[in-house]
C-alpha cells in the first residue's frame, strides 16, 4: 500500500516536469532560458508592427521558459494595448516577482490598474517602480501625471513635476510647466 502511495507520488511527480505549454511548471533542467531570450528579442523587435506574431513568440518564450519575466512583461503590453487588463494585470505581476530590481512591470502594472479605475493601486505602483529605481523618469511622469489627473496631489508632486520639467522631453517639459503653476512648492 504503502509502495503503491510512493509510486504514484513519484509519478506525478516525474509527470509535472514533463508537462508543457505555457504556465505549466517546468524542472529546472527542462528550461531554456537562452531560447526564451532570443523569442522575446523577437517578439520585441515585432510588438509595434505584428502584434499576433509577438504574442505568439512571447508565448513560445514562456513555453521555453516559464519564468522569464521579460516575456511575461512584454505579452502584458499587448494586452493592455487591447484593453485587457485583467490579463495584463496577471502578466505584470508575473513579471514584477520574477524582476525584483526593475520598474517596467511595476509602471505597467500601475497603468493598467489606472485604467481600470483603481486609482490608490496605480498609485501604490508607480511609487515601487520608483522604490526599486529611484529617479526612473517614466515613473515619475506616471506618477505625477496620474496625481494630477486624479486630484492626489502630495507635498512630493511639484518636486516630481520640477524633474519632469528638467529631465523630460520637449512634450513633458511643457506639460509639467504648465501644472507646476498653483501646486505648493513646499
Amino acid at each position: 500500500m504503502i509502495r503503491s502511495v510512493l509510486l504514484i507520488l513519484f509519478v506525478s511527480l516525474v509527470g509535472g516536469c514533463a508537462s508543457s505549454g505555457p504556465y505549466a511548471p517546468l524542472c529546472e533542467s527542462a528550461r531554456d532560458t537562452r531560447r526564451a531570450q532570443d523569442l522575446t528579442q523577437r517578439a520585441a523587435d515585432l510588438i509595434l508592427t505584428d502584434t499576433a506574431k509577438a504574442e505568439s513568440l512571447l508565448r513560445d518564450a514562456l513555453t521555453a521558459d516559464l519564468y522569464h519575466g521579460p516575456a511575461h512583461n512584454n505579452l502584458g503590453t499587448i494586452y493592455l494595448e487591447r484593453g485587457q487588463l485583467y490579463e495584463a494585470a496577471s502578466e505584470f505581476e508575473w513579471a514584477r516577482r520574477l524582476m525584483p530590481g526593475h520598474p517596467d512591470p511595476r509602471l505597467n502594472l500601475g497603468l493598467a490598474l489606472e485604467r481600470a479605475g483603481k486609482i490608490d493601486a496605480a498609485l501604490d505602483s508607480y511609487r515601487t517602480a520608483l522604490d526599486v529605481y529611484p529617479g526612473h523618469l517614466p515613473s515619475i511622469q506616471a506618477l505625477a501625471r496620474c496625481q494630477i489627473r486624479h486630484g492626489r496631489t502630495d507635498d512630493r508632486t511639484p518636486a516630481w513635476l520640477e524633474e519632469i520639467a528638467m529631465r523630460g522631453d520637449a512634450q513633458w517639459r511643457e506639460w509639467a510647466r504648465e501644472r507646476s503653476f498653483g501646486l505648493p512648492t513646499d
